[in-house]
């Protein structure tokens, strides 16, 4: 049984894609001072495995298209240890405040009076282009970086396609497996070349980490492949890099 503190507050923070070695120190320092940590199921085991010995480590259960708790359900358990005198940490996927539905957790938070923070992570679509070796910006190509879901509490997601389809313009799409064809049918009817390059990176910067090349022409294909979380980079492909450096090297 963890002791219970005379005041609780919560600290909501980024887990970044999976990789351990890409955690912030302050995220580190947070787990391995937590009573209790409410965690997403993408949060890799290799992260939940640098909690304190005293954290008791639930997991929240939020999978796309799959089974997931419902997030007043989440909220109200993080309310609960809260108020109990725990100190909390909402662990998330990523980035909380990109598409973890921060606000609805602060929201909660504020209501019931509770202190909060929150500590930023790296997001998915940052170590997915690190592993191309491409930058998300680059002067000549693109002036903007747009940050979309494939799916939002409607469905499939609308987007601005027009802007998306000029030539050099460059996104990356959370949750876009299972909307890949809708993507592309999009683009394309906004003047979308279909050799626009593409890039699905399944479980970004982990050990089991693929990458597929693809075009707007074969995206749809490409991603019914990846079978984990994936994120779906438009306009960037794979650099083709004749001298890497090695792990060991670094």
């Amino acid at each position: 049984m963890v002791a219970q503190r005379e005041q609780g507050g919560v600290i909501l923070a980024g887990a970044g894609p999976g990789d351990p070695d890409l955690l912030t120190v302050a995220v580190l320092r947070e787990m391995s001072r937590a009573d209790v940590i409410l965690h997403d199921t993408l949060v890799s085991p290799e992260v939940l495995a640098l909690a304190g010995p005293q954290a008791r480590l639930i997991e929240t259960g939020k999978t796309g298209f799959g089974p997931s708790m419902k997030q007043e359900n989440i909220s109200e358990m993080i309310v609960f240890f809260a108020q109990r005198g725990y100190r909390v940490l909402r662990l998330k996927s990523g980035d909380p405040g990109l598409f973890g539905r921060l606000g609805e957790e602060l929201d909660a938070l504020d209501a019931a009076g509770i202190a909060w923070r929150v500590l930023p992570g790296i997001t998915a679509a940052s170590a997915a282009a690190a592993s191309l070796g491409q930058s998300l910006t680059e002067r000549g190509r693109n002036r903007e970086l747009r940050l979309i879901t494939g799916h939002d509490a409607q469905g499939l997601a609308e987007q601005d396609w027009a802007a998306l389809a000029r030539p050099g313009a460059v996104a990356a799409i959370y949750m876009g497996k299972r909307a890949a064809r809708f993507v592309q049918g999009r683009l394309m009817m906004h003047g979308a070349s279909p050799a626009t390059p593409a890039c699905v990176v399944e479980n970004a910067s982990r050990a089991d980490q693929a990458i597929r090349a693809a075009t707007l022409a074969t995206l749809p294909q490409i991603a019914a492949e990846a079978k984990g979380p994936a994120v779906i980079l438009l306009g960037l492909a794979p650099r083709d890099a004749r001298i890497a450096l090695k792990e060991a090297a670094l």
